[in-house]
């Protein structure tokens, strides 16, 4: 039988080449028909979103290790995700079996795909998990550097403790909402225009922070640590992440203490799972550490993933366009690493909690993570509809974030991670 890792895999259902969602992706999400009032979970291939709790009502997942059918017609992934690393690898091994080319005269009958499959227009996309908890990293050294410029600190080192140990800081889980929820612009005390005091209102420095989230696996008791060399086993997939940022509110805020409401007030997921299955192939080794990590921090082997992750701004009524691109094989800190660091201490963790990598930047011109892009000592961008330097994200118009992997013979993408930034709600 073929796996679902076997890159010459072609499914009964439509997919393009250029799809994010061959069926070697099979990725998790909750969705609710628009004709119907009910969450449920699903898979997609191609353009087709696939109803999970159809194929378990009929029995299909019994082997799988899926016990009570309803779990898949649950409005969260959390009790899914909880049964484990070995239960979700059977499910998608079932669905390559239903859903592979080869099978199609088994399971493409009326009786089998009643009620089961739906085009992705059909259908709303909703949050795919309930975290009960949301922290995000500090994992590359780029970004870092640009913040710090950003903040008129151009020459002050990156410090020390962040090549020995993987920083972050704790987020608002109630704040995630999923691809497609508007931001309102927030509120707070920045400084004045001409820097020499500080007024409260609206913040004027709207940015994007592209990441890429990890969903928590498995439960574990306070006190437990986590090794890094185990890891692995407690995460159960990737999603695309816009920590979103108001650069001003930051800026009295980072020192001494760090972000608060500069953050706390959106973070946008997209909608799908992407499972480590899926990814596998495309696992990279990372940069080199210096100073080597304590010992609970080494990690041999490929910790990274080898992804292009692009922005786009479309402005309203307008095209979007690629405002940069980056790459995520270079994070400094691998994600088995910060789940370790962070676990060390013996803070527990839930199952279907969300971290975030932190933002992505890059060494070239066209690969930060933030707009200003001060580093370069320009913008980085340019607004669609007049093409004159951008800086920051205006009212109306619409962040994109899109990633993927690809190789010569298979493309896994992410979907969309998008946001409108809607004006600041009258104080």
């Amino acid at each position: 039988m073929k796996t679902s890792g076997d890159p010459l895999l072609k499914s009964w259902l439509p997919a393009d080449r250029r799809t994010d969602f061959p069926i070697q992706n099979l990725p998790f999400g909750i969705f609710r028909p628009k004709n119907r009032m009910n969450p449920r979970a699903g898979t997609r291939i191609g353009s087709t979103v696939i109803d999970l709790s159809v194929i378990a009502g009929k029995g299909y997942f019994a082997d799988a290790g899926i016990a009570d059918e309803r779990i898949f017609s649950k409005p969260y992934l959390n009790d899914f995700i909880a049964l484990g690393k070995s239960v979700r690898m059977n499910v998608r091994n079932k669905l390559t079996e239903i859903f592979n080319q080869e099978n199609e005269e088994i399971w493409n009958t009326e009786d089998f795909c009643e009620n089961l499959l739906f085009k992705s227009h059909e259908v709303e996309m909703l949050m795919p998990v309930k975290p009960s908890d949301y922290a995000c990293f500090v994992s590359n050294a780029e970004y870092e550097a640009q913040v710090r410029t950003l903040f008129s600190a151009p020459d002050h080192e990156i410090l020390s403790g962040w090549r020995k140990f993987p920083s972050g800081y704790q987020c608002r889980a109630s704040s995630i909402v999923v691809s497609g929820t508007g931001i309102p612009r927030p509120y707070g005390q920045i400084l004045t225009e001409s820097g020499k005091g500080i007024e409260f209102g609206p913040s004027r420095q709207l940015d994007y922070k592209p990441a890429m989230g990890f969903i928590s696996g498995k439960s574990t008791a306070l006190g437990d640590r986590i090794p890094v060399s185990q890891a692995e086993d407690f995460i159960f997939g990737f999603v695309m992440l816009n920590n979103l940022a108001a650069r001003d509110i930051q800026k009295l805020e980072s020192v001494p203490f760090g972000n608060f409401l500069s953050g706390n007030f959106g973070t946008v997921m997209a909608p799908w799972i992407i499972t480590p299955d899926a990814l596998e192939p495309f696992r990279a080794i990372g940069p080199g550490q210096v100073p080597e990590p304590m010992p609970y921090l080494q990690y041999n082997g490929k910790g990274n993933y080898d992804l292009t992750l692009e922005v786009f701004i479309q402005p309203e009524n307008e095209t979007s366009q690629r405002i940069c691109s980056s790459g995520i094989k270079n994070m400094y800190w691998n994600i088995f690493q910060q789940l370790a660091h962070f676990t060390v201490t013996g803070c527990s963790i839930n199952a279907g909690d969300v971290f975030s990598s932190g933002t992505i930047g890059g060494t070239e011109t066209d690969c930060d993570g933030l707009m200003p892009e001060p580093v370069h000592g320009r913008a980085n961008s340019v607004r669609p509809s007049d093409k004159s330097i951008k800086h920051f994200i205006n009212d109306g118009e619409t962040v994109i974030i899109k990633a993927f992997a690809e190789n010569d013979e298979i493309r896994i993408g992410f979907g969309d991670c998008k946001t409108k930034i809607l004006p600041a709600v009258p104080f």
